[in-house]
């Protein structure tokens, strides 16, 4: 469970102490989804940079140059590669011909191993899952949203990324991990967050009247695009994969819960509501655990679950 957050003020109607200040207020209430690492990348003076740490929001200082008007950001929840080595952390930097660019991850990338193998990705101290994706574009060759398709169907587990390159294009992957965007558009100003309450949060706590604004209708395995001018591209890639070996899958929930074979018990109802606050940091919702797990609290079981009963 991590959180991808960050500003674009396209139109640069913020002051740097307006731009530093809400994303210092977003990066604070991300906290929710991770305290271990924070991370941010920008652009400066044609450079990208990418500043991250081991430590919470709360406790970063950030200071943006006056140009720097988009601002990718990641608070972490380790899962695996050890915070404490700072190259484990997002946002990681990439290379490609035509571009450098940094990525952030949300979620658990469960093939990459088998992905390294596949494509004969170099071996590096980076252990943490979600550089397989970056490693990824930069065998493509360019970033760009055919090979973000490419590497978004080729990743299994759970996922959404955040892409920003040197030209100040920031690129939204939306798999199935919750995803929220405004669009403040008399500001030319898009704020996103992993979540709808986070950006609630996190506007409610600003001193700056930002106005009235656009929450933009993503779907899952939709690519968006959005260009330096705030100019918007929505792509679509197949997210067949995503379902095949993740064990938050709605349709295999059974894994979790060894099939069906357990005790209805308070203990049950334990779990179940376990899940249930656990589900939308991996973009379900309750109903998605009670339609799976319906038998476990003895209401009539689904077809595969009287199966396993069956037998």
């Amino acid at each position: 469970m991590c959180c991808l957050f960050g500003i674009l003020d396209y139109g640069n109607t913020l002051t740097q102490k307006q731009r530093t200040k809400t994303f210092s207020v977003l990066a604070r209430a991300s906290e929710v989804r991770g305290t271990d690492t924070t991370g941010v990348a920008y652009n400066t003076a044609g450079r990208l940079v990418i500043y991250k740490r081991p430590l919470a929001a709360h406790k970063m200082k950030f200071r943006f140059p006056e140009d720097a008007n988009i601002l990718m950001g990641h608070t972490r929840m380790t899962t695996q590669g050890d915070e404490k080595f700072n190259y484990n952390n997002h946002p990681f930097f990439g290379k490609t011909n035509d571009t450098s660019f940094a990525l952030a991850h949300n979620g658990i990338i469960s093939n990459d191993l088998d992905l390294q193998i596949q494509h004969g990705l170099p071996t590096t101290n980076i252990k943490t899952d979600s550089y397989t994706a970056v490693q990824m574009i930069e065998k493509a060759g360019a970033l760009n949203v055919d090979n973000l398709i490419t590497v978004s169907e080729s990743l299994k587990g759970t996922f959404n990324l955040s892409v920003l390159d040197q030209g100040n294009n920031m690129y939204l992957v939306k798999g199935n991990n919750p995803l929220c965007v405004y669009h403040f558009q008399k500001r030319n100003l898009y704020l996103y967050a992993s979540t709808e309450e986070i950006l609630k949060n996190a506007i409610f706590k600003l001193s700056i009247s930002l106005g009235k604004f656009e929450k933009l209708h993503i779907e899952q395995g939709d690519i968006i695009k959005i260009d330096s001018a705030g100019n918007r591209e929505t792509v679509s890639f197949s997210t067949v994969n995503l379902y095949s070996t993740s064990r938050f899958d709605p349709y295999h929930w059974d894994r979790f819960f060894d099939n069906c074979n357990f005790p209805s018990t308070k203990a049950d109802k334990s779990y179940t509501d376990t899940l249930k606050s656990m589900a939308p940091y991996f973009g379900y919702v309750a109903k998605d655990v009670d339609g799976r797990n319906s038998c476990r609290l003895g209401l009539p079981c689904q077809p595969r679950c009287q199966k396993s009963a069956e037998k």
